[in-house]
């Protein structure tokens, strides 16, 4: 990945090599490996010159990563994936060594240490006083009283729109879903995850993952009901497109990770965080138990939670985040203040923090009381129904 990389071209030419239905459907068994592997770029972790990452497309851009190359004289080489089931599946079927830092979605990090993936992490390694409070100790990274993994980035996911067909009052709620006004105009991003998810709350599901097996009916049943909306179920990259060309006038799950890209090419889009809540997503990093090189990666991922890197990471070219370090905000607020505006990371109005004070943001999970595959399941029967 460049500088140049662009969501409608090169991520689509990523994403149309790769087939949903050859993910594993849960943690335990995992089909397609061998075409995932091929469709990826190549991996080398032979070369002792070289920080080896997993990740989401865009992390090893050299707007971000290049003072940690020049400073440790290496290159950070990147395999990446798209959506959890992907990442556990390369996990599962590459060599030992393959991999020295792994950036996983952050309700997958209890997979990792239980696959023996990833590895105790000392606190007192990384900047943690930098965050904000509610980024110290957070959900899902500390494991039986074990640090696993570090947060780095997040985000908002509720309902991505076109300004020039809904209004600001439109989206106020997700019963906009169901209004005539965009009847065929409601996309879906393809991962049960989020779009469920942003429905579940709409059924006063919160949270709305851990839910019991009547509220799943219901949910089912309020997810079917949403068919004679659809405009269609995209992959990530043609989130961007449809959007882009109109096809799609609202999306559920979907948040500014999408639409930051898209207005600043002067496309009428905005993302919210509808009156019934949002779900937060969540990257972080974590250490390769089987990574030969231990100390360059905990380097890596020091250097990934400081001020400098959190800056960088915030504006990644591929898709821009919110960070959690209260730090970083301070520094992006004096190098980049619009940037920080656009982020709302700024301190002298209402920013991203205020949603997660005000009780309304959930931290997006695999399902509690139902299997990952049996809400899959429910997925890919909405989309065949």
């Amino acid at each position: 990945m460049n500088a140049n990389w662009r969501p409608d071209s090169d991520f689509r030419a990523l994403l149309s090599r790769l087939n949903r239905r050859q993910l594993i459907r849960g943690a335990g068994t995992i089909a397609g490996a061998a075409a995932l592997s091929s469709a990826l770029p190549a991996t080398s972790h032979a070369d002792n010159e070289t920080l080896n990452l997993l990740c989401w497309p865009g992390h090893a851009d050299a707007a971000v990563v290049k003072p940690f190359e020049d400073k440790y004289h290496v290159r950070v080489v990147a395999k990446e994936y798209v959506g959890g089931e992907a990442m556990l599946a390369l996990m599962n079927q590459s060599p030992p060594g393959s991999y020295d830092v792994v950036l996983s979605d952050a309700e997958y990090v209890v997979m990792l240490r239980d696959g023996g993936f990833i590895e105790p992490m000392n606190p007192a390694d990384y900047p943690f006083a930098d965050f904000w409070p509610e980024f110290q100790k957070f959900e899902g990274h500390w494991l039986d009283g074990k640090l696993f993994s570090v947060i780095t980035r997040f985000g908002y996911l509720g309902l991505g729109y076109r300004t020039d067909m809904l209004s600001s009052d439109d989206v106020k709620s997700y019963k906009i879903l169901w209004d005539n006004k965009v009847k065929g105009k409601v996309g879906f991003f393809d991962w049960y995850l989020p779009s469920m998810g942003c429905i579940s709350l709409i059924d006063g599901n919160k949270p709305p993952f851990d839910i019991s097996d009547a509220a799943f009916g219901k949910l089912k049943q309020s997810v079917f009901s949403l068919k004679p909306q659809s405009a269609g179920f995209y992959p990530m990259a043609a989130v961007f497109s449809n959007l882009t060309n109109g096809t799609a006038a609202v999306i559920p799950g979907v948040g500014d990770w999408i639409t930051l890209l898209l207005s600043k090419n002067g496309v009428p889009v905005a993302a919210t965080v509808p009156s019934e809540g949002g779900i937060q997503w969540t990257e972080s990093l974590s250490i390769c138990a089987s990574s030969p090189k231990k100390d360059l990666a905990k380097a890596f991922i020091q250097y990934m939670s400081s001020p400098e890197g959190q800056v960088r990471t915030a504006r990644l070219p591929a898709y821009w985040a919110s960070i959690p370090s209260k730090a970083a905000w301070e520094r992006l607020n004096v190098e980049f203040p619009a940037d920080a505006k656009t982020l709302r990371h700024t301190f002298t109005a209402r920013n991203v923090m205020d949603e997660y004070k005000e009780g309304k943001i959930f931290i997006r999970k695999t399902p509690v009381k139902q299997s990952i595959e049996t809400w899959n399941e429910a997925w890919t029967e909405f989309k065949s129904a």
